[in-house]
């Protein structure tokens, strides 16, 4: 019997020794694994486009920033910066004239906005705007400024006494491989002028930086092309091409916007050009849109060997595909979708941005508009 109690005592003793020694199995512990978010996920389903800013006043223009920001433009007369985080600081421009009449009823107000190739090293930011010319009748101009912490400063009249009028404002600007600022001008309402070389209307001009006609401009001045009606759009292919889309007759007459391939001193035919009608010694556009059709194109971004361009009147995003020198073909997308598209302009991420323009008085406005939308072009 001492023999068996000893027995079961050191069974005992190596029982606990086994469960010191041994874990006794557990049920698994929840894992805290770092996931994305569906927009930044790899397996996410991508999106044909997202809504990135609504309840805009009439947006004109964007430029992003190095920040990862956006930089807007509304015509009433207001510069609006976007944050990354959706937050939005508002900052006004003075020197804004809409021709005595509200924002609504006219083209011009406050336009084009682009930045300095060097913006991460100088902050100069230009704005084309209307403004009160030595007459009663408005005047167009560009400025530059010094953008830092949400406060434009140091403006500079890069050029003024551009005509304007209540439309016709042109307003587009691009610096272009060259470094040089590509700025397009309307013809003001008054079609002569486009063909008059001594006027700054129905042009597209070009510039150093700080204002200074460069050397090589083909008239002594800052017009660099003419017979221009009211150009919206300018972009550079991948092979330095200059294209420009440009407004065609209006009214009841509408349709004939062209698509225009720009070469240094050329005269484009407004006001005797329109369509297949084109003068002797000037340029025919490379594509029209016909009697029947109007775009009243209002931008122009190249991506990919394609061009894009918001439709006002159109209410599209068109894409022009081109082989070379022509458009071998031209699509249409999210036709009146979003009703009246004005400027598009490729991301830093690639992605195309649109702006609508569906509260200038000539538009159905929706919901939440004016918007800026972000389209994947790999998706059209």
């Amino acid at each position: 019997m001492k023999y068996f109690a000893w027995s079961l005592t050191i069974v005992a003793l190596l029982g606990v020794l086994l469960l010191v020694v041994i874990p006794v199995p557990q049920e698994p512990a929840e894992q805290h694994v770092a996931t994305t978010t569906p927009a930044t996920s790899n397996t996410a389903e991508p999106q044909l486009y997202t809504v990135v800013a609504e309840g805009l006043e009439i947006p004109w223009d964007i430029a992003f920033l190095p920040n990862g920001s956006l930089l807007v433009t509304e015509r009433t007369g207001h510069v609006i910066e976007i944050l990354q985080d959706g937050t939005r600081r508002e900052i006004p421009v003075p020197g804004v004239r809409q021709s005595g009449l509200p924002a609504q009823a006219g083209e011009g107000g406050l336009l084009g906005l682009t930045l300095h190739p060097d913006f991460q090293v100088n902050n100069y930011v230009y704005l084309y705007m209307s403004a009160p010319g030595t007459t009663e009748q408005t005047q167009n101009r560009v400025v530059r400024f010094i953008y830092k912490n949400g406060v434009l400063s140091e403006n500079r009249v890069i050029i003024e006494n551009i005509p304007g009028a209540i439309y016709h404002d042109g307003g587009r600007m691009e610096f272009g491989p060259d470094d040089r600022l590509y700025i397009t001008t309307g013809d003001a309402t008054t079609p002569a002028i486009a063909q008059n070389l001594q006027s700054l209307g129905g042009k597209i001009l070009r510039l150093h930086d700080d204002g200074v006609v460069p050397s090589d401009n083909p008239f002594g001045t800052a017009v660099y092309s003419y017979g221009h009606r009211n150009p919206q759009g300018l972009a550079w292919d991948s092979a330095g091409r200059l294209w420009e889309t440009e407004h065609g007759r209006s009214g009841v007459q509408s349709g004939l916007d062209e698509i225009n391939l720009i070469e240094k001193g050329k005269n484009y035919g407004w006001p005797e050009n329109e369509g297949d009608k084109v003068a002797i010694g000037t340029m025919a556009p490379v594509r029209h849109s016909g009697a029947s059709d109007t775009w009243a194109p209002a931008s122009l971004a190249y991506l990919n060997g394609k061009l894009f361009f918001g439709g006002l009147r159109g209410e599209a995003l068109y894409e022009a595909v081109l082989d070379g020198t022509r458009v071998a073909e031209l699509k249409e997308h999210f036709k009146g979708q979003f009703g009246r598209i004005r400027t598009v302009r490729v991301g830093p991420d690639g992605m195309l941005y649109l702006t609508t323009s569906n509260t200038d008085g000539r538009g159905s406005p929706a919901a939440g508009d004016d918007k800026i939308i972000r389209v994947n072009p790999e998706l059209l």
